[in-house]
């Protein structure tokens, strides 16, 4: 990575960053450990790290890490429990009718392949429409599992793929010229997209948290780091944090409003 990880908190047993676009979590192998989101936040640290979960290369947004066993431990299995709540942002292809509602279908994983399956485990996204525009719209999401591709598939499932997704839509980019009437290019310069990558953003994470030093966190909720969510009080040991929409997505949403009513 070109750029140090934004680190969103820690303390003596966790890490939280916000993820970018474009650099995928942990080896794999076509990919080094030092061009991974874990490699670079080992070196940036100089310590040991535990990975607990993961996001897709193209999505952004929180991601936590544990810097011990305990800690690690601790929170696996919050997220194997279906503990951890997950709240994700995404712009959809088409204009979806429903305010709200629940995605319930099974998710069959056999090795590289996802899918839809009746033999599939368990798999639930609750959604809620934030706003609709001629030909997307963008909602609010919240796996209440944890399964590879579960938010991607299930929008897929109904009909309304993220805006852009290579594997359960198109791979096009969001142009301006998509959206806005009588749009002229300028002489000889190619367009840039608005974004070019999966519409989605892991935007809070809510867990219930290890033991930590009561100093770290409270210097964390001081500079507005550690946000107290009245859902998960701090003496209940339960924090969310968050990660506010890159650049692109920002963007796109601004000329969306524009131009895509």
């Amino acid at each position: 990575m070109k750029t140090q990880v934004e680190i969103i908190y820690q303390d003596e047993n966790i890490t939280v960053v916000n993820k970018p676009a474009g650099v995928i979590v942990i080896p794999d192998q076509h990919t080094l450990e030092k061009n991974t989101l874990f490699g670079a936040l080992k070196e940036q640290l100089g310590q040991k790290l535990w990975v607990i979960h993961r996001i897709d290369r193209d999505t952004t947004g929180v991601l936590v890490f544990a810097k011990n066993a305990e800690s690690h431990r601790a929170l696996s299995m919050q997220f194997e429990n279906s503990q951890v709540r997950k709240k994700y942002l995404a712009i959809l292809s088409g204009v979806v009718e429903d305010d709200e509602g629940s995605i319930d279908k099974p998710i069959l994983i056999s090795g590289r392949d996802v899918s839809i399956d009746p033999s599939g485990k368990a798999s639930v996204t609750k959604f809620k429409v934030l706003e609709r525009f001629r030909s997307y719209t963008f909602v609010e999401a919240s796996p209440l599992t944890g399964r590879r591709h579960q938010i991607r598939i299930h929008f897929w499932s109904i009909g309304h793929p993220l805006a852009i997704d290579a594997e359960y839509g198109t791979s096009d980019p969001l142009l301006l010229s998509l959206l806005k009437r009588n749009y002229k290019a300028k002489d000889k310069e190619e367009e840039k997209p608005l974004i070019d990558r999966l519409t989605l953003h892991a935007a809070e994470l809510s867990i219930n948290m290890p033991v930590i030093a009561r100093s770290g966190s409270d210097a964390a909720i001081q500079s507005g780091l550690l946000r107290q969510d009245s859902a998960f009080p701090r003496n209940d040991g339960k924090a969310t944090f968050s990660a506010p929409l890159p650049k692109d997505f920002e963007i796109t949403l601004k000329q969306l409003r524009k131009y895509g009513k």
